[in-house]
């Protein structure tokens, strides 16, 4: 695989006058892998996309692409991207074929073979009209101009919030093969995991405007573990190392660092699962991850608010 960043998001500072701030993300992606952005409604997702895309300001950092600055080589760096959002960006009156002869001029390798085989792998009608198109088609058109000019960068946005499950398998197969060459990136955001599980080699989790994690998304998942137990069993010891808990009238979910396990009192660590001891150990999700480190409550069911690593 080729070693060079294809994008680095370097101490990016984006603030707002409702209060909120999207603060000090520093990351990597490397070229030739796929890394799955996630967090919760409002964490600071959609701001840092546009934020790389340069859409809005920062207020601090460095962003770049293949290493040029996203604003000084802006022009260069945008002919590189290929960038699918959550809802349509195309005039509903044109035709498919209208976006084509739209989009190409503003790509130097544009490839109208390339376009019209993803047209037939999609099932788009030239002569349809982007406002007759369902959601998830929409989707697919704008997948289908990303990936025709050679980009060497994807970022996607929902990528897969308007389409069915097999429609869903069939783009991780197309990202899959988009990056195989070892030098070509992908960055979506989702909500969907099952994706993330599947595709993504990298894991970004924003949470509050902060950055929580950043790395192999296997390393993520190994991180910790879910304790889960009846109302009574939420033990001083276990609510004071939790990174997060929901408590609910028959018991609660515990979000602890697979490292403490061995000093939390009542658990056998890590290797020590067991589906017959209560409380019960288990792996953690990200699904999981993500719910619990936006909840903490105290032992006496009290909320603490959310912590960040």
């Amino acid at each position: 695989m080729n070693t060079a960043m294809a994008l680095s998001v370097t101490g990016v500072t984006r603030r707002y006058d409702s209060g909120f701030t999207l603060d000090d993300v520093t990351f990597d992606l490397p070229a030739g892998y796929i890394m799955g952005l996630i967090g919760p409604n409002g964490a600071g997702k959609s701001t840092l996309i546009r934020l790389i895309l340069n859409m809005i300001r920062r207020d601090a950092g460095e962003i770049h692409v293949f290493g040029l600055d996203n604003i000084a080589d802006e022009e260069r760096v945008k002919e590189g991207l290929g960038v699918v959002f959550d809802s349509n960006y195309f005039v509903e009156t044109w035709t498919v074929n209208k976006v084509e002869k739209t989009m190409a001029p503003m790509y130097p390798a544009w490839d109208h073979a390339v376009f019209d085989g993803y047209l037939k792998r999609f099932g788009l009608e030239r002569g349809g009209k982007v406002k007759e198109l369902s959601r998830g088609m929409q989707m697919k058109l704008m997948l289908a101009v990303a990936l025709s000019h050679d980009a060497r960068l994807l970022i996607l946005d929902e990528p897969t919030s308007g389409l069915d499950v097999l429609a869903r398998d069939d783009l991780m197969d197309i990202l899959q093969d988009y990056i195989a060459d070892g030098n070509r990136s992908v960055i979506f955001s989702t909500h969907i995991t099952a994706d993330l599980e599947r595709a993504a080699d990298f894991i970004t989790y924003i949470t509050g405007g902060r950055l929580y994690y950043t790395g192999p998304k296997d390393e993520f998942t190994e991180a910790f573990r879910v304790v889960k137990g009846g109302p009574d069993e939420l033990t001083a010891d276990l609510a004071a190392a939790a990174v997060g808990v929901h408590r609910y009238e028959t018991g609660f979910d515990v979000l602890v660092r697979a490292e403490d396990l061995n000093r939390i009192a009542g658990t056998t660590g890590v290797d020590g699962l067991d589906e017959f001891r209560t409380p019960a150990i288990e792996p953690a999700s990200i699904d999981d991850i993500i719910r619990l480190t936006n909840a903490r409550v105290g032992v006496d069911g009290t909320n603490r608010g959310s912590e960040a690593a």
